[in-house]
């Protein structure tokens, strides 16, 4: 076995080791550290992945896919399916973002057990449990494996919100379960569509089409591209996200905005476009309506939310609008905008999320018409949600400026009538989520504190500035230097564009 089939195996075996760990591991914050120790380990083994011979834009011909390592082991014979695994440019960005958040999330726990649920130890083990479906799904190179690994997911989300939430956490734990299984049923049917015409589920080989006919792509792309929407979410199939992320506790929160909603938006890349390109072709204009319906409805919705975790959640349906509008213009500036849009969302709403969750713990209250004057009594922290709403509205030389301001340039660049309106109206929806976040601000930062606001405490706990850091860092670094992802997936990304004309 090479290096890379073994980091392969090891990215996904540690976190679900570690989850049978923690769960004998005596003594409850003992449990805790081994979790955060393994959580640790798994971004070791994902951050190398990155080693081999690729080069940064050297890219060959056809296959669109070219794995840098690659495992492919016979996993049901009689079926022909395959214990197939890969990562490439496209994948091994959020495959990093991934394994990076749930160690923040997991030494968050070491502080502080969010109250209403069981032991610190079973949230851990949920978190490194969904690491393992949310990796797999990223890695996944046969679509029956991808399915499974889309579906491991859905259970300890689940568990993580009902169990450890807010007053109302188990309807929006039930919401979020029916939606999920609604996109599965259709992601099943895609998937078995695609497979029965086709006689493999090997995604290389799919990939471009495989001489499914115009019919079947359409119908495939149909049934995956809503599955897809659902996880993304894409607007009107979004209304379970702002009660999720309103009532899950902080970590919750900080996984299902920084990595969880990415399934749906890579799935749509390598799965729905990649494997039905006539599909996205025919669907494009379609696609790139509803993007901007989420830009505009995400935005318009900010304007008017009075509660802290909610406005964020909202903000996340207007930001994957941009990545949408990305990958439906099928061009490789597009495509790289998604891509890139899709890590700097996960950095910063995941810093987001920390910092709402960190003013809601202190003053035990998110409205924001009782939270005023936090500069006054937190200026630390007032400080580092200023640099986290900028930076998530778009402020040039950081993170969040690129994907949106390409996925612009993109939709202009495709001509048109239909695409530069579609352009225009997306960059109404950027002004907008300026207005929106610099109300915020106002609003939270600025005034005479409130009495929830008066009472906080001006010091930050040391594990909060360690699970910070990384995601301040790396919105500056992205920011300044967007060939950190761009440069990887540029080669895949041509290569996928290549077998969409």
């Amino acid at each position: 076995m090479s290096l890379g089939e073994f980091l392969l195996v090891a990215v996904l075996a540690l976190p679900a080791v570690g989850a049978a760990l923690v769960a004998v591991v005596p003594g409850d914050r003992a449990a805790r550290w081994v979790g955060t120790a393994v959580a640790g380990l798994a971004l070791v083994g994902a951050v190398l992945l990155v080693l081999g011979d690729h080069g940064w834009f050297g890219y060959g011909p056809a296959p669109a896919v070219q794995p840098w390592h690659r495992v492919d082991l016979p996993w049901v014979p009689g079926l022909d399916l395959r214990f197939h695994l890969g990562v490439d440019g496209i994948s091994w960005p959020l495959v990093v973002l991934t394994a990076l958040l749930t160690l923040l999330c997991c030494g968050y726990t070491v502080r502080k057990v969010p109250d209403g649920g069981g032991s610190g130890r079973a949230l851990v083990a949920l978190l490194l449990v969904v690491e393992v479906g949310i990796l797999g799904t990223f890695l996944a190179l046969d679509l029956v494996l991808f399915f499974a690994f889309f579906e491991v997911v859905l259970l300890p989300m689940y568990a993580i919100i009902a169990g450890w939430g807010g007053a109302d956490r188990r309807r929006a734990a039930r919401k979020f379960a029916l939606y999920t299984l609604f996109g599965s049923v259709l992601l099943l049917v895609g998937v078995y569509v695609v497979v029965a015409a086709a006689g493999t589920a090997d995604i290389v080989a799919l990939t471009g089409g495989a001489g499914l006919s115009r019919g079947t792509q359409l119908a495939a792309f149909t049934l995956l591209g809503l599955a897809f929407a659902v996880k993304a979410p894409l607007w009107p199939l979004h209304s379970w996200l702002p009660d999720a992320h309103t009532q899950a506790p902080t970590v919750g929160s900080v996984v299902l905005a920084g990595v969880l909603l990415k399934m749906g938006t890579y799935g749509l890349i390598r799965v729905a476009v990649g494997v039905a390109p006539e599909g996205a072709r025919w669907a494009a204009p379609v696609l790139g309506v509803l993007a901007v319906a989420a830009i505009l409805v995400g935005s318009l919705v900010c304007l008017a939310q009075r509660e802290l975790k909610r406005l964020i959640a909202y903000s996340s349906v207007g930001h994957m609008g941009f990545v949408l509008l990305g990958v439906a213009t099928l061009t490789a500036t597009g495509i790289q905008a998604a891509l890139i849009g899709n890590v700097a969302h996960g950095v910063i709403t995941g810093l987001l999320f920390f910092l709402a969750g960190a003013v809601k713990d202190r003053a035990h209250t998110g409205v924001l018409a009782e939270l005023s004057g936090l500069r006054e009594t937190a200026p630390r922290l007032a400080g580092l949600l200023g640099f986290a709403a900028v930076a998530s509205l778009g402020l040039p030389g950081l993170a969040g400026f690129w994907g949106e301001a390409f996925a612009v340039v993109a939709a202009v660049g495709r001509g048109g009538p239909l695409w530069t309106t579609l352009a225009v109206l997306a960059a109404v929806g950027g002004a907008l989520t300026a207005a929106y976040f610099l109300r915020l601000l106002r609003q939270l930062t600025h005034g005479r504190p409130s009495p929830a606001v008066d009472r906080l405490t001006p010091g930050l706990a040391g594990v909060e500035l360690t699970s910070w850091a990384p995601l301040v860092l790396l919105a500056l670094a992205v920011g300044f230097a967007p060939t950190l992802v761009l440069g990887w997936a540029a080669g895949p990304v041509d290569a996928l564009v290549g077998v969409l004309r």
